[in-house]
């Protein structure tokens, strides 16, 4: 039988934490008198989160407990939320204590305002100095690419309908572009400005390379997002641009050879060449995953349609 609301709680090494955290979201759930669950995903912990987590379960029959065999990170956690939750709008919420979850009923208020995901916008965030301004950096950076305005994509507090979790694919660090997976998949994205806190206990999870690892996995959502169904657009677009500067270099090379010059020892020549060789790979990659795209089981158009309801 399922329930109005689910709030996930991806945890890793949360024991301490847990405890006041799902204490406080089950409190907004009476206080609204909002049927939920809450779902925790304990991600490999070391610390005995899965215990503290089925303690919760045995005293309040509305907290489940999902473990995974290892630490597979946020993304694989909220994935396994997904499939377990019963929820018909979804929370997702770190388990670290800085998402206030008295912004449940605001986060609520927003779908039934029409929106499919929204995103709690840390107005005034409680991090270290270089952690806000790499994030700052990061979103701008974000929004420029994949052209989803938004200025806190990362934020772990978010809302979303049933259908937008069931759409998403999490896999590797994804989990910080579900706003932009969401929007390219046709579902109505915003914000809203939420209370931020310092975490309770412990120390982040994420060190400095997720940075980095997150400038990568941006080029990955472009592809899924942009160039799924039209490979030949990226592949045909490079093969375009290096064809062109080999061209250029072999044409020059030509002039060079008929005004009575060798040219057999020029690395021009060679670079020429090389760049023509990998210029048609490239073309021809393209072609083959036009062939693939165009071969595979088609979307049944009556999934992409939007709901009146």
């Amino acid at each position: 039988m399922g329930v109005d609301i689910s709030v996930i709680l991806p945890a890793y090494d949360e024991a301490e934490n847990l405890p006041v955290v799902v204490g406080e979201v089950l409190a907004v759930l009476d206080a609204h008198t909002l049927d939920g669950e809450v779902v925790v995903v304990d991600d490999g912990s070391g610390d005995g989160t899965d215990a503290v987590a089925a303690a919760l379960g045995e005293s309040d029959g509305r907290v489940r407990c999902v473990s995974l065999r290892r630490n597979f990170g946020k993304s694989a956690a909220l994935q396994a939320g997904f499939e377990f939750c019963s929820g018909d709008v979804i929370i997702l919420m770190d388990a670290d204590g800085q998402d206030d979850p008295a912004e449940t009923p605001r986060l609520l208020g927003a779908i039934e305002g029409g929106l499919d995901l929204c995103t709690g916008r840390r107005a005034q965030r409680n991090d270290r100095f270089v952690k806000r301004h790499t994030s700052r950096l990061y979103n701008w950076v974000t929004a420029r690419v994949t052209g989803v305005e938004g200025r806190d994509m990362n934020s772990g507090l978010k809302a979303m309908r049933r259908d937008v979790a069931l759409d998403l694919d999490l896999h590797g660090e994804l989990h910080r572009y579900i706003p932009v997976l969401a929007h390219w998949a046709g579902y109505r994205t915003g914000e809203i400005d939420v209370h931020h806190r310092r975490r309770l206990h412990g120390r982040t999870k994420f060190g400095r390379a997720r940075f980095w690892r997150g400038m990568l996995d941006l080029a990955t959502v472009k592809l899924l997002t942009t160039y799924t169904a039209r490979p030949l657009h990226l592949f045909g677009g490079l093969a375009a641009l290096l064809g062109g500067a080999g061209s250029v270099l072999l044409v020059w090379m030509a002039t060079v050879k008929l005004s009575g010059d060798a040219i057999g020892g020029r690395p021009a020549l060679l670079a020429g060449v090389l760049l023509i060789v990998v210029a048609v790979q490239l073309f021809s990659i393209g072609l083959l995953a036009e062939l693939v795209v165009h071969t595979r089981r088609p979307q049944p158009l009556g999934s992409l349609v939007r709901r009146s309801d």
